[in-house]
């Protein structure tokens, strides 16, 4: 399998291509890849590819990487997928509940090609494609482990859908998971206490996988089917998005398409100003402020939900009580509740960038997003370093996090700690990666100069930040 075909994009065949992981924020229980090592990662540190089994310099290439509340994911040009951090539900897909503080590959998922991976807070779920395939299995199938998916190792998973259903995505929760078909049909499985399976009803206990067949416009309206195209799981909340459509106005047609949410809506998190039962949203609806916007992208997280349009613009709503939302701290754009407790949420979807957004992840209590320019931002609680250079326990505006080279492929967020996958997409980009490798707070300023008149820009931040700040192993932890 080619992995360009993988990723959708073709390069030239001479290009050497290889890619770059960055992991930082909290670190109890190794998430962040540093063996032995307990403290915290402000900054993002480049996970060296020996860590992998790759040779020193050697090339390498990632095709995804995701975060859960204290473990991570990655998955490797060659199909494999190697896991690391905690383990007490058996998350990492070892057979054991012992934490890891380096990755390791899955052996149970060698005979499979391993696409694309998603974390929930203990619990783990990866797309496969079988390595040797006679014709009579499905591609991207389902693979399944951890806390509620009935195995400490990955087992093949097809729940409501056939044997030959194509799996496009999935998305786990705190402790429910959603997967949608490459048909645009979302099955979801796990508990249902908030309404985050979308059945329209609440109910206590694990809950077997079922097909969501009803999306509402309003509350008066009956469901419809609908085709979903990306879908994002919160803590307790879920949001989706539907295929794009016609919409015929008085001189022209527009086309559109419309974001669903369900589930606990305590925080304004599902971006609607009423809700059908109590704080709970027990059906899909759509965020009827966000109609005639078209919205490519949308993700959750703990007690907030983010979407960006097709313009790169980002809308937040939810919680703010870290900073999550990136709209500053107290002020007019927070709803405005007689409760002191309820003053910092936003339930209808607020503008925090008007334009440029490329990218969105969601962590327990604070965002990140990558810009066309290759920016990286994040806000939100930042006790840990999670969300943004600063050393501060919250940031409130968007904050760049510029030690990062290589284009954005992957942004992911955890329950502390955060993780960004580049590129080098250029010939260019990749001498940037070679530089950075050895760059020093002694040769920093040699490399800034060359990296500004070749408009490496990326890299010349990277040299900026390592000399304003004293490059030592006790201030950053490395």
């Amino acid at each position: 399998m080619d992995i360009d075909e993988i990723l959708g994009v073709s390069r030239p065949v001479s290009l050497t291509n290889k890619s770059a992981i960055y992991v930082w924020g909290y670190n109890q229980s190794g998430q962040t890849g540093r063996r032995g090592k307990e403290r915290s990662l402000r900054i993002p540190k480049q996970l060296p590819p020996e860590l992998f089994g790759c040779p020193a310099g050697g090339n390498s290439r990632w095709l995804d990487i995701a975060c859960g509340r204290e473990h991570t994911a990655a998955v490797a040009s060659d199909g494999s997928l190697f896991t690391w951090g905690a383990n007490e539900f058996g998350q990492l897909g070892d057979g054991t509940e012992n934490a890891r503080k380096h990755p390791k590959k899955v052996k149970q998922l060698q005979s499979e090609f391993v696409i694309s991976v998603s974390c929930g807070a203990h619990c783990t779920v990866a797309i496969a494609e079988p390595r040797e395939n006679d014709g009579s299995m499905s591609a991207r199938r389902l693979w399944v482990w951890g806390q509620n998916q009935g195995s400490n190792y990955p087992r093949l998973f097809w729940g409501a859908f056939s044997p030959s259903t194509v799996i496009r995505q999935v998305s786990c929760g705190a402790v429910h998971v959603v997967a949608l078909s490459e048909e645009g049909l979302l099955q979801a499985w796990g508990y249902n206490e908030y309404g985050q399976l979308g059945r329209g009803v609440t109910s206590e206990g694990l809950q077997g996988p079922c097909v969501i067949n009803g999306y509402a416009r309003f509350l008066d309206e009956a469901p419809e089917l609908v085709k979903i195209t990306q879908v994002s799981c919160g803590e307790y909340h879920t949001a989706a998005i539907s295929e794009k459509g016609e919409v015929l106005t008085y001189r022209s047609i527009i086309v559109t398409n419309y974001s669903y949410t369900w589930g606990l809506g305590s925080v304004g998190q599902l971006g609607h100003c009423s809700l059908q039962s109590g704080d709970k949203e027990l059906l899909p609806r759509r965020v009827v402020s966000l109609d005639g916007i078209c919205i490519k992208e949308v993700a959750c997280g703990g007690v907030h939900t983010c979407a960006v349009t097709a313009k790169g613009a980002l809308y937040a709503w939810g919680g703010g009580q870290a900073g999550q939302l990136g709209v500053g701290p107290l002020n007019g754009f927070f709803s405005c509740k007689l409760n002191e407790s309820e003053m910092m949420l936003r339930n209808i979807p607020v503008l925090v960038v008007p334009d440029g957004v490329q990218l969105v992840a969601c962590g327990h209590s604070h965002t990140l997003t990558s810009a066309k320019d290759g920016r990286i931002h994040g806000w939100g609680y930042n006790c840990y370093g999670q969300a943004a250079n600063e050393k501060s326990t919250y940031a409130w505006c968007p904050s760049p996090v510029d030690w990062c080279v290589g284009a954005v492929r992957k942004l992911a967020a955890g329950g502390g700690h955060s993780a960004v996958l580049t590129d080098a997409c250029s010939l260019k980009e990749l001498c940037e990666f070679r530089l950075a490798e050895t760059v020093n707070p002694s040769n920093a300023s040699v490399v800034e100069d060359v990296a500004s008149r070749t408009g490496a820009d990326a890299l010349a931040r990277l040299c900026e930040r390592l000399r304003e700040h004293y490059y030592n192993d006790d201030e950053f932890g490395l």
